[in-house]
């Protein structure tokens, strides 16, 4: 049963490539690589025909490997242990049909994180062991999230590992994570995730082959009979990619203005690697505007979440007295993005509507117009006003970026976001943090192109608060309640289960007064496909919302999400502090969800 649900995905998830069109597996696919299988106690003589050898090494289930929205994640010291990561990777293989990866190519990269480099062996040698006839590795095992879903799209590709515990902290006592992305570069769907856990439950061996460690240093081909290792430039075609998207021209003639500031913080992560030949060696900003740009294996002993918290260098120069004109920040696999103007702070979720209200006019890849809009659950409705206004179809979606693939594929979506500081588009199927700060330069640039040198120009804050003027403010802020301990945080969700079973429309709470109250579903209008408890969420007549989440990417414990939003027509209100505008429907959430009974928390971790 479990081949046939991957064999019924496959039409789905490999047909709806943008041009080029897809290759035919026999066009693409090279021979399947020769195999000499032998049991890991078992040596034998070398094949004539170059043959790979292959172990089979006996294994037993292991604990903990269920796979979330975002991969495995878990502490770097659990995937050390034995056959960890390979039970996990060997399940991947026996979750797909062989005819899906034997003989094809898949792509490997990550964040740069600690464990990496130990990783990317161990995954090449099950890949090899399982039939994959070609890995394309980035130099040194990095690549950025987005830029693998480039790669694989480029490269028509199989699919792609990622090697990345996106934006958790990364080192020895911290995070690692995997996830793997599909043949369109978007990430494995729920019925493929599910099958790699079921499959996790009841593996007895692992397919590896027996060839050296790879030198990942040096860009270049290796090969082991019929199966070849190619490590490519990391950043060579992303930077294509984002050519064909963005009027490079006209963002470097913004940021070559001597009136015009520009600073980006690359947390010590994987944008690092992007950083300098983008935004220096392609667009001409000076070097010095590039804040942590050497990627480490610990991030620099930071956490490379970009929000106001942990961004705490990149916040303090946006908000002091000699501050740029534009400030921007990525996270560990740069899929994430924080936008900030001159003592100006964007939330995603305005980002993301002032980047689609301003797409056609401003970039050249919507030069035709948007298919479509679409944001997660928990995203402030701006992007809502803005699909109305184009007279664009609207979705909303569950958190993850894999429900917008679906949307893509079908050509039903261009641009779309997440509260959580991911934005992108369809031009590939991954968030992508170095896109939407392109994407901020280019309304910048276009808004300034006229402007002469000591005429005022056009900030981020005055973009943002013309956007508002025209379409409302959605004021919206999240509390997030890291590390909860799981027992609290489920039985506070619980709670509030109950209370939506017993909620009325029409009911009072404190000034607001119940539209409706929901675990929140969603039925996929491309395939049909239903999930269900994606958030509890509270909707009030005048548009007002709070919503609960649990979060499934941490690696420990629980982290509870709060989200509230209450909307503004009137534009003398506009600049009020979004703390002090949310208050009251702050403190009814954290009455209603009785929080600090269930969890002992008195105040959030992270505030954005």
């Amino acid at each position: 049963m479990a081949a046939t649900h991957a064999l019924r995905l496959r039409p789905l998830l490999s047909t709806a490539r943008p041009t080029p069109p897809r290759a035919t597996a026999g066009a693409r696919r090279g021979p399947a690589p020769a195999f000499v299988v032998v049991r890991c106690s078992f040596t034998g003589a070398p094949s004539a025909v170059q043959a790979l050898k292959i172990n089979l090494i006996p294994t037993k289930p292991v604990e903990g490997q269920k796979t979330g929205t975002s991969g495995l994640r878990k502490k770097v010291k659990v995937f050390q242990q034995e056959n960890y990561l390979a039970n996990w990777i060997q399940a991947l293989f026996n979750s797909l049909p062989p005819e899906d990866y034997v003989g094809g190519t898949i792509v490997l990269g990550g964040d740069g994180r600690y464990f990496n480099k130990d990783a990317a062996q161990i995954i090449i040698k099950i890949a090899a062991g399982n039939g994959v006839g070609k890995i394309l590795v980035g130099r040194n095992g990095l690549l950025s999230t987005p830029a693998v879903s480039a790669v694989i799209r480029k490269k028509e590709a199989d699919g792609g590992f990622i090697m990345s515990a996106s934006h958790n902290p990364g080192g020895p006592n911290n995070d690692w994570g995997i996830k793997f992305n599909y043949s369109s570069g978007q990430p494995a769907p729920e019925i493929i995730t599910d099958q790699i856990y079921g499959n996790t439950l009841s593996i007895s061996e692992i397919k590896t082959a027996d060839i050296p460690d790879v030198d990942l240093s040096s860009i270049g081909v290796v090969r082991s009979g019929d199966f070849t290792v190619e490590v490519i430039d990391p950043v060579s075609d992303y930077l294509e990619l984002m050519e064909n998207v963005f009027d490079f021209q006209l963002i470097k003639d913004l940021l070559s203005r001597p009136d015009f500031r520009f600073i980006f913080d690359a947390m010590h992560a994987i944008t690092g690697a992007y950083a300098e030949p983008i935004f220096v060696e392609k667009l001409g900003a000076d070097p010095g505007c590039i804040l942590n740009g050497v990627p480490l294996e610990d991030f620099g002993n930071g956490h490379p979440d970009p929000n106001l918290t942990y961004a705490k260098e990149l916040v303090f120069t946006m908000f002091g007295t000699h501050a740029p004109d534009f400030g921007a920040a990525s996270d560990g696999d740069g899929d994430r993005n924080m936008i900030l103007g001159k003592r100006f702070f964007v939330t995603p979720s305005d980002s993301v509507a002032i980047i689609a209200a301003n797409a056609q006019a401003a970039i050249p890849y919507f030069q035709s117009g948007t298919k479509g809009l679409a944001r997660s659950m928990p995203t402030s409705g701006a992007l809502d006003r803005v699909a109305k206004k184009l007279n664009v179809p609207f979705f909303e979606v569950p958190t993850g970026w894999k429900f917008f693939g679906n949307l893509m594929d079908a050509g039903k979506l261009s641009i779309c976001g997440e509260e959580s500081f991911g934005t992108g588009s369809d031009h590939i199927r991954e968030k992508d943090g170095i896109w939407a700060v392109l994407a901020w330069l280019s309304i910048l640039a276009h808004r300034n192109k006229d402007k002469k040198v000591g005429e005022r120009l056009v900030s981020v804050e005055d973009v943002a608060r013309e956007h508002w003027a025209t379409y409302g403010r959605n004021f919206f802020s999240r509390y997030d309640y890291e590390a909860c301990e799981s027992d609290g945080a489920n039985k506070m969700m619980d709670h509030l289960r109950d209370v939506i079973a017993n909620s009325k429309p029409g009911e009072k709470y404190g000034d607001y007064t119940l539209q409706f109250a929901d675990d929140f579903s969603y039925t996929d209008p491309v395939d049909g496909s239903t999930v269900s408890k994606q958030g509890l969420r509270f909707v009030f007549t005048d548009g007002s919302r709070i919503v609960f989440r649990l979060s499934g990417t941490g690696s420990a414990g629980a982290t509870i999400r709060l989200y509230i939003e209450q909307f503004e027509s009137d534009t003398s209100k506009h600049s009020l502090d979004a703390q002090t505008a949310l208050m009251p429907l702050i403190d009814m959430a954290l009455s209603v969800s009785k929080l600090k009974d269930f969890t002992g928390r008195d105040k959030p971790t992270v505030v954005t």
